[in-house]
C-alpha cells in the first residue's frame, strides 16, 4: 500500500497555494476549504451579498445595464492570489481551474447562447501576450458547451487602469471604450471577466452589447470585490 501511495505522489502536482503535493488537482482539499466563496444569497444584478438575495440598494437606485451577474469568490485571499498569478504572471493553467470553479458554481438554469470575454486594448494585449478573460471564456465554453466569440466586442479606447479611481471617475474613464458588432444581435450572452469591482467596465461593455442588438446580457466573473 505504501508503494502504491508513493507512486501516486510521484504524479501529484504541487498545490497552487501551499505547495503540498495534491492528488485533487491544482488546489489541495485543505486549501480549497479556505477559499472565500460568496454566499448563495446575493443581489441578482451585481452579485453583492444581500439579505435573502434581494436587490442591493445601489442596484435599486441605479440598475446596471447587464441583466444579472454570477460570481464565485469574494476577491480576497487566497482567491485574489490565484487571479493575480493568472493575470500578471502568466500562470495560464490557473484559468482552467478558475473556469471549472465557475462552471460548478453556476448550477442549473437558463444558459446564454454565447460567451464574450472582456476585451483588452490591442496595445495592452501586445504587452501582456494574452487576455485572461478570453482564456476563462474559452475554458468555460468547452466545459459548458457554449460557443464563445472573443472578437465580437473590441476595446476601442486604451483607458487608464480603473483600480485606483473612485466610482464616478471609473464611469467617466471607461465611457465609450467598447464597440460590439452584429454577431450579438438577438442573442442571450454572458460577458466573462476575472473580477468585478465597481462593475463600471462590465456595465459599459453591456451597453455596447445591447446597442449591437444583444437580447439579454449577463456578467460572469470569478470574483467580486465586496465592501468597496
Amino acid at each position: 500500500m505504501t508503494d502504491i501511495l508513493n507512486k501516486c505522489l510521484d504524479f501529484a502536482q504541487p498545490c497552487l497555494f501551499c505547495g503540498a503535493r495534491s492528488l485533487a488537482g491544482l488546489v489541495c482539499p485543505d486549501c480549497a476549504a479556505t477559499l472565500p466563496r460568496l454566499p448563495a444569497e446575493r443581489c441578482p444584478h451585481c452579485a453583492l451579498p444581500t439579505l435573502g438575495g434581494a436587490l442591493c440598494g445601489a442596484c435599486l437606485k441605479r440598475p446596471p445595464t447587464f441583466d444579472r451577474s454570477h460570481a464565485v469568490f469574494s476577491y480576497r485571499f487566497p482567491a485574489d492570489v490565484a487571479i493575480q498569478r493568472l493575470k500578471y504572471h502568466g500562470e495560464l493553467a490557473i484559468a482552467r481551474w478558475l473556469a471549472d470553479e465557475m462552471a460548478a458554481a453556476l448550477g442549473a438554469g437558463d444558459r446564454p447562447q454565447l460567451l464574450v470575454p472582456m476585451p483588452l486594448h490591442p496595445r495592452r494585449l501586445s504587452e501582456r501576450g494574452y487576455n485572461q478573460a478570453a482564456l476563462l471564456a474559452q475554458h468555460l465554453g468547452h466545459r459548458l458547451h457554449i460557443p464563445q466569440e472573443a472578437m465580437a466586442c473590441q476595446r476601442v479606447r486604451d483607458t487608464p487602469p480603473q483600480v485606483a479611481l473612485p466610482l464616478a471617475e471609473r464611469r467617466r474613464n471607461i465611457r465609450g471604450a467598447f464597440s460590439c458588432d452584429s454577431r450579438l444581435a438577438g442573442l442571450h450572452i454572458a460577458l466573462v471577466d476575472d473580477v468585478m469591482t465597481s462593475g463600471a467596465s462590465l456595465d459599459e461593455l453591456a451597453k455596447a452589447a445591447k446597442r449591437a442588438g444583444a437580447r439579454a446580457v449577463e456578467a460572469w466573473v470569478i470574483a467580486r470585490t465586496v465592501n468597496t
